[in-house]
């Protein structure tokens, strides 16, 4: 399998910082460092004096047990719980629940855990768990409701889930119905090109949208085929087994829920003081928490603290702090973490060694180290999220044919692709264009000047005459050029799928298409190359050619 790293930073100034350790104020609000071999020792040691302060691990174990075997989890993923119920700590990472396993990012992320836990386990000579924490709590649809996949015409399609009638709850308590399901294999099967393995996919999506209610289950199955033999722990935030473990937690939270505020808001004037921008915003008075109003359909409502209560944000509806207690106590399954609480969620429900983040994760999770030692608890080592670019045998083919290298794709794709048909331009059409506009221009403009000395209005109407000349004699050269390209048709057919490819839509592939497209072409194998693929506790981004 051939590879190669390349640079490319994020849009994160302050995850930059944090990952080449430039700015020793950032890595302050951290904690531990990734790259730090000491530090995995110094977080596991941390982990078994502190478990009195964590959701007990034979309880958690118990949850995953339920909820990975309803998703009929492999051996290899309930071996990974029993490890945990003996003790066992984790690397975790999440995302929310995207249709058909969302951008290929949720991949890359997955990937990235699974690498982690046995850099980890090597280094501790102890077994550390991959996890997967889908975030099926989050109620933004259309975050989640479609996907890109690459067809057979050379073009992009959205496949889109529009959101069912009722409430904005929560993904995972969103139910998809049998016919909508349906809708959307008809769009995958017209989408997908002809394949060896296209029949096999989509008789395995038919079967995992039978067992699903909804993207969250979805998501799990998926997630679990391809990664299942790797030990992967699934596990949805909204789960409401797991909602129960939290409630000391949430109780917690809403108790000293004036000092949480208080610790975001002063790290957030401390990022904003080194020069960084706030990746999560930081209101005055927000709860960081959500509640499912259960008298209209579980609407997942933000909660605000005016006074002396905490309201929705119209402030219509209104909850004591005893009442939330309550509600904690009793209910759990009413309750939510919001961006910056559920950090400390899953460091109570987990052991957590270690955290892998996005870029944009890795920015709003440096508010929350001050939150962690507010609940006398630590934030754990933050390891930046692997990246990938997939580059298909053909593509690697038409970039060498082209000589395009990577870079070029890139950032200069537009520019190379007009150079190259120039190069092909023996007659030179645009030049001899513009010989014979400046031509124009000479023998014109003294006519000009003749006809404004015999009457100053003229001026004026030659002006307009000679920019209608020129207008046409452009548009004659563009359906010159027109005409011209058009015996390189097959050329740029190729080039555009280069771009199609790599940086569709003009986006990194990660973000904007789904694995499916891959999954068709390839099976699974593609997925063991990620799997292959060099794995650095730093991040980074690498280039892997099928």
């Amino acid at each position: 399998m051939r590879t190669e790293a390349y640079s490319l930073p994020s849009s994160q100034p302050l995850t930059e910082a944090y990952i080449h350790r430039t700015d020793s104020r950032v890595e302050s609000l951290f904690g531990y460092h990734s790259a730090e071999p000491q530090d995995y020792h110094k977080r596991f040691d941390y982990l078994e004096k502190s478990k009195h302060k964590r959701a007990s691990a034979a309880d958690m174990a118990a949850v995953l047990r339920e909820w990975n075997s309803a998703l009929h989890a492999s051996p290899e993923a309930m071996a990974s719980i029993d490890l945990l119920e003996q003790g066992a700590p984790v690397v975790v990472g999440g995302q929310q629940a995207g249709l058909w396993s969302g951008p290929l990012l949720v991949i890359h992320k997955a990937v990235t855990i699974i690498n982690a836990a046995k850099s980890a386990s090597e280094q501790l000579g102890k077994p550390v768990i991959p996890v997967f924490w889908i975030a099926g709590e989050d109620h933004d649809w259309d975050e989640v409701n479609h996907a890109f996949l690459m067809t057979a015409d050379q073009g992009l399609r959205k496949l889109s889930l529009p959101r069912p009638e009722g409430s904005r709850t929560s993904v995972s308590r969103t139910v998809v119905t049998a016919e909508k399901w349906e809708e959307l294999l008809a769009e995958v099967e017209q989408a997908l090109p002809h394949s060896e393995f296209k029949d096999e996919l989509l008789q395995l999506l038919n079967e995992m949208t039978k067992q699903s209610q909804n993207l969250t289950e979805l998501f799990a199955l998926i997630l679990s085929r391809l990664f299942g033999s790797e030990g992967l722990v699934l596990m949805d935030a909204d789960d409401p087994q797991l909602r129960i473990l939290e409630s000391p937690m949430f109780r917690d939270i809403i108790e000293r829920n004036d000092e949480l505020e208080k610790a975001y808001a002063a790290v957030a004037e401390q990022v904003k003081d080194c020069g960084y921008t706030l990746q999560s915003e930081v209101v005055p008075g927000g709860a960081n928490l959500f509640v499912y109003q259960k008298d209209n359909g579980d609407e997942r409502t933000l909660l605000f603290k005016r006074d002396g209560m905490f309201k929705d944000r119209k402030e219509q509806i209104a909850w004591s702090k005893e009442e939330l207690l309550d509600l904690a106590m009793k209910y759990p399954q009413q309750l939510s973490n919001n961006v910056l609480t559920r950090p400390l969620m899953q460091d109570y429900v987990l052991p957590v060694l270690a955290t892998v983040l996005g870029p944009g994760e890795i920015a709003y999770w440096a508010l929350t180290g001050e939150a962690f030692r507010t609940l006398d608890m630590q934030m754990p080592i933050v390891v930046p999220r692997m990246s990938f670019t997939l580059v298909e045998g053909t593509i690697a083919k038409h970039m060498q044919k082209y000589e395009l290298t990577f870079d070029d794709v890139h950032h200069r794709f537009k520019e190379r692709k007009e150079l190259w048909l120039k190069e092909q331009d023996g007659l030179h059409i645009e030049e001899r264009f513009a010989e014979a506009q400046q031509a124009f221009r000479d023998l014109y403009t003294p006519l000009l000047e003749l006809a404004s000395g015999v009457q100053p209005g003229l001026s004026k109407l030659g002006e307009q005459n000679i920019g209608k000349i020129l207008e046409q004699m452009s548009y004659m050269q563009n359906k010159t050029v027109d005409a011209f390209n058009k015996q390189f048709e097959a050329s740029i057919r190729q080039l555009d799928r280069i771009e199609l490819s790599i940086k569709p839509a003009g986006k990194p592939q990660e973000r904007m298409l789904n694995m499916l497209s891959y999954w068709n072409r390839y099976g699974t194998a593609w997925v063991e190359r990620l799997l292959e693929a060099p794995y650095s506790r730093s991040g980074g981004h690498i280039v892997v050619y099928l």
